[in-house]
């Protein structure tokens, strides 16, 4: 299976950055670079939250409640400001963010500004933009595509880890750093002693 940035890509990528570039300012090499680091930090975010407590029935019952997945399918329309879903929480950009990156949001947008060389005003309103774009992929793949929670979480999790041999996989140590919970280094050892295998081997059956 592609991975998620991937699915992404085929399914929007042109237009998303394009349009996305044009709102922001920058150019379209910057808003991919962006795009690409962007979406790796909100993955790690992710990854955290879905094995803190009961991150993991809370997230799949988001996606359920407010990520059809229908802002891929108007990404035109969502871009130009004149979407008008039912569920106002789908296109809640900042909402989203915030409760994914919590805490460390100003620095994942000061990491991902440095990675681009886009100015961290840009950089916020992408991340913004980008949220609920990732999280009605992630919706449709669930509730269309009919992906198991199981496939879906373990997607989640690679896609939150460090690609070392990707253009700017190396960069994504940084975010791990920031997610790192007890400084040792290893962001994603925190996320299985957190309770990951006995989510993967359990609520995923």
């Amino acid at each position: 299976m592609n991975t998620l940035f991937e699915v992404l890509k085929d399914q929007v990528g042109d237009q998303l950055v394009g349009q996305l570039s044009q709102q922001i300012g920058a150019e379209p090499e910057q808003t991919e670079t962006a795009i690409q680091t962007a979406f790796g930090a909100i993955m790690s975010g992710l990854s955290r939250n879905i094995v803190s407590g009961q991150g993991a029935e809370s997230f799949l019952g988001a996606l359920q409640r407010d990520h059809d997945g229908s802002v891929l399918d108007n990404i035109g329309s969502y871009l130009g400001g004149n979407m008008q879903p039912a569920n106002p929480s789908m296109l809640n950009g900042a909402g989203i963010l915030n409760h994914i990156l919590g805490g460390n949001q100003n620095s994942i947008i000061d990491a991902v500004a440095k990675m681009s060389g886009l100015d961290k005003s840009k950089t916020g309103k992408l991340l913004i933009t980008l949220a609920p774009v990732i999280m009605g992929l992630l919706g449709k793949m669930k509730n269309t595509n009919n992906i198991s929670n199981n496939s879906l979480l373990d997607l989640i999790f690679k896609s939150g880890q460090p690609q070392e041999e990707k253009p700017h996989g190396g960069l994504m140590g940084v975010f791990g750093g920031l997610l790192d919970r007890d400084g040792d280094g290893s962001y994603m050892d925190d996320i299985l002693s957190m309770g990951a295998k006995s989510i993967l081997g359990g609520l995923f059956k």
